[in-house]
């Protein structure tokens, strides 16, 4: 394909109800949408990125910057571009694995769509809707967090996850599998709270039968949670480590994890999540799909890379409500706990025109010349 025009929009959308996590509070999703532009078809991506730089050393202004001057210009200067011939094209540019994911998101659905065939379909999958979990934030108090649970439950939800943090993991862990029962399928994820000399501590988790616990330490602690893993009885999931199919295939060689959980964003896109996949199919290590607040966009190709074979537990892919109460496409909506993959050419959805201008903030575009 020839890419002829190119535009960034950031757009500002605001959560039903404010997040927090380890790494503090969001009050609203502030986004990076891609869109590119070909004689016969354009694409959509959404970049992850969030507004601080506190989950990852990327954040949207950056993210934003480093397309611009960066990342678009080579795709306007190449005669020919695809999803596969992308990354050697920006290959200059160290970093920036999340900016890189939003274009090649909006490459890649731009080039399916001109074959008239689906994200599911191009990435691999063999199920046509995904079992769907959901993320608690840290509340104010016990009460709260059993009644947010509660609700997620009633209305479907496969999976329940609990932020956790010192001083907020032991108890909010106990009080749910006390007031829900074994029979909840109950993960935590710490968002690399914890050292290395909180592992008596963490060990204490292993009483509750947690499906896992996620990133524990350090995302550069590949040793640390080896050590762990050997000390608890509760699997370790690698999140913020993995960040490439090599780093997946070197944290199963050290023993840092049971399981990954796998955000296209995180690692520069849905190629290399594919790749991520694979390889943690080939050594016996299941994988999830993570979220990042996405809008339908990116939950739309989430649906898509968690119908693949080796995700064999229910991800992070919620339903709009979960966070806003107008998404940016037509909402993807829970349905006996799962959310149905989109079968339309490319993502299967695009943008609605009004809503999308009213929460945009700003516009970039850069054309060929």
């Amino acid at each position: 394909m020839r890419i002829e025009h190119v535009r960034l929009r950031r757009i500002s959308l605001p959560l039903i109800t404010p997040f927090r996590t380890s790494l503090g509070i969001e009050y609203e999703r502030s986004a990076l949408v891609v869109q590119v532009f070909t004689a016969d078809a354009e694409g959509w991506g959404e970049c992850v990125a969030g507004a601080e730089p506190d989950y990852s050393s990327e954040y949207v202004e950056g993210a934003e910057d480093v397309l611009l001057r960066h990342l678009v210009p080579p795709l306007l200067a190449a005669e020919s571009v695809t999803a596969r011939t992308l990354a050697p094209l920006v290959a200059a540019v160290k970093g920036h694995r999340m900016a890189k994911a939003a274009l090649e998101m909006a490459v890649l659905d731009a080039e399916l769509r001109s074959y008239g065939r689906s994200f599911a379909a191009g990435l691999g999958a063999v199920a046509d809707r995904v079992p769907s979990g959901v993320s608690v934030g840290i509340m104010d108090s016990l009460p709260e967090l059993i009644d947010a649970v509660a609700g997620y439950l009633a209305q479907g939800y496969r999976r329940i996850k609990l932020k956790i943090e010192p001083g907020w993991d032991i108890a909010p862990v106990r009080a749910v599998r006390e007031r829900f029962g074994d029979d909840t399928l109950l993960q935590v994820d710490a968002n690399a709270a914890y050292t290395r000399a909180d592992t008596r501590h963490l060990a204490r988790l292993d009483s509750f039968d947690l499906q896992l616990i996620e990133q524990p330490l350090d995302e550069e602690d590949l040793l640390g949670h080896a050590a762990l893993a050997r000390s608890l009885h509760t699997p370790i999931c690698l999140d913020e480590s993995v960040v490439s199919a090599r780093s997946a295939a070197d944290a199963i060689a050290l023993g840092a994890c049971h399981i990954v959980n796998v955000k296209p964003g995180r690692v520069g896109g849905y190629l290399e999540a594919r790749r991520i996949h694979d390889v943690c199919a080939a050594s016996g290590i299941p994988v999830w799909c993570g979220g990042m607040l996405e809008t339908g966009l990116g939950r739309a190709g989430n649906a898509a890379l968690a119908a693949l074979p080796n995700f064999t537990l229910p991800g992070d892919i919620s339903a709009s409500d979960r966070y806003f109460a107008t998404d940016i496409t037509e909402p993807f909506v829970l349905r006996d706990g799962h959310l149905t993959v989109p079968t339309g050419p490319g993502l299967g959805v695009t943008p609605i025109p009004a809503v999308l201008d009213e929460v945009t903030t700003t516009v970039n575009e850069l054309r060929r010349r």
